[in-house]
């Protein structure tokens, strides 16, 4: 553990904290495999000292549960550091690649190398997650960075501000609080890359910031998650899966299942049974559970409590500006031109919007934007097939919603307007490395083929080569 350093406060100098990082990176620190790991240690380790601490933070911003602080922030995030530093020496190495008879004698292979100064930018819904593990991935692979944590959740935000310091070289790893001045000087600075998560309205704007300098991006945004259910499925289980994965959080998760997509007789049957998971998840009142979020501030609350008006309330529908408390809410009757299908909803409402048959929820998904995520619930072999290769999504689940973030070796990503780009396990080390190309030869033979004059002889020979 490096020696504390104290929180920096605004004015900054943003151009000389960037040089700075810049001059450090080219000392070649962080290119040792032991800094890195050394540092992989101590984010594991912060996790650990500062559990307490961290937990007391989610709870006062979004009021989560410390188990579900642990499950979705705490332990993800010293699992990503863990598994990287697992994995370092292996995702290090050189990775030879075939060389062609016509570049014989030699070698060729592929070498990763670290970017150099990263800005990453996380997202409130999940402060600390959305933060440290992409900041795990850019250490991974050799890099300085500059971390932003959301402002949105700012008791998080201030013990990332002041415990990284204490863990992490602070010659090479900085902390910038603030809202959208901060982020915006930031984003006028040359990057070597940019991880942002959050909205696509925002992403555009890094994006365009990026463009300036040509700094390659990372966008990991959202969109409307769909959810189809089969009437083959078991009902319950899916009932619980999707409950779980709407509610956790409530709601404020970007891979949430959105909207469900079922016909009317399994919707019928699907709908109480999700208000058996949510009384047993719970409670009968929710209001009281210790185990239910609330919404990060009130102009959320505002625009989700809007929403409530969409269709009608056959779960919930119950709000508390004081607490912002949104009960967890099922509507159904939803139109598809409603107001709450026409934004991602990012809360704990979750619409019914009822179709025919497979064929026209697939329609229904690819009229619309690509998502970060879509899920189908069904036993049947040849729907689930149908539906991942008609339907284009981030990610996909099978009879569960949210599962494939367990998985280290599954990139996490979008596509389209849900995003661009992955940082998860070995995939984040590829985001913040560049594969050098690199070939060596040998002296001898010479071949003359491909020096001029050209001649019918060696174009005859060359085509044999190639």
């Amino acid at each position: 553990m490096t020696e504390a350093a104290t929180p920096m406060t605004t004015p900054i100098d943003y151009s000389s904290l960037f040089g700075e990082l810049r001059a450090t990176f080219e000392t070649e620190r962080t290119r040792s495999l032991q800094w890195r790991a050394e540092q992989l240690t101590a984010l594991e380790r912060m996790m650990t000292e500062c559990e307490q601490e961290l937990m007391d933070a989610l709870k006062s911003d979004l009021g989560k549960h410390p188990q579900e602080a642990w499950t979705t922030e705490l332990s993800y995030v010293a699992g990503s550091a863990a598994y990287c530093r697992k994995n370092l020496k292996r995702w290090s190495k050189t990775r030879k690649v075939h060389t062609p008879m016509l570049g014989q004698p030699g070698k060729s292979w592929l070498q990763p190398e670290p970017l150099g100064v990263v800005l990453i930018i996380g997202a409130w819904n999940y402060p600390l997650q959305l933060t440290l593990a992409g900041l795990a991935a850019s250490i991974a692979a050799g890099n300085c960075a500059v971390i932003k944590p959301p402002e949105l959740s700012p008791a998080t935000s201030d013990v990332i501000a002041r415990r990284i310091p204490e863990y992490l070289d602070n010659d090479c790893v900085k902390v910038i609080e603030g809202a959208v001045p901060e982020t915006s000087a930031l984003l006028e600075l040359p990057w070597d890359h940019i991880l942002y998560t959050g909205g696509g309205n925002v992403g555009r704007i890094v994006m365009a910031a990026a463009a300036k300098h040509l700094t390659p991006v990372t966008l990991e945004l959202g969109g409307k998650s769909p959810c189809v259910v089969m009437p083959d499925a078991d009902l319950m289980t899916t009932a619980r899966r999707i409950a779980w994965g709407k509610f956790t959080n409530a709601g404020q998760t970007c891979i949430a299942p959105d909207y469900v997509l079922t016909d009317a007789n399994t919707e019928k049957t699907l709908v109480p049974l999700i208000q058996q998971a949510v009384t047993e998840m719970f409670g009968e009142d929710p209001a009281v559970s210790e185990s239910y979020g609330r919404i990060v501030n009130d102009r959320h609350f505002e625009r989700l409590s809007a929403y409530i008006g969409s269709g009608e309330v056959v779960i919930g529908g119950k709000t508390d500006a004081a607490t912002k408390y949104i009960a967890p809410t099922v509507l159904t009757g939803v139109a598809p031109d409603s107001d709450v299908m026409q934004e991602e909803i990012f809360g704990p409402v979750l619409p019914f919007v009822q179709v025919d048959d497979l064929e026209a929820a697939i329609r229904y998904i690819r009229a619309g934007d690509k998502p970060l995520a879509a899920y189908i619930f069904t036993k049947d072999s040849a729907a689930e097939a149908r539906f991942l290769e008609a339907v284009s999504s981030g990610n996909a689940c099978v009879n569960d919603t949210m599962m494939f973030m367990t998985v280290e070796e599954l990139p996490f990503g979008g596509v389209g307007p849900s995003g661009m780009g992955s940082y998860s396990g070995e995939y984040g080390f590829r985001t913040f490395s560049h594969m050098k190309a690199v070939m060596r030869r040998g002296w001898w033979p010479d071949l003359a083929v491909r020096y001029a004059p050209f001649t019918d002889k060696k174009f005859k020979l060359l085509r044999k080569l190639r």
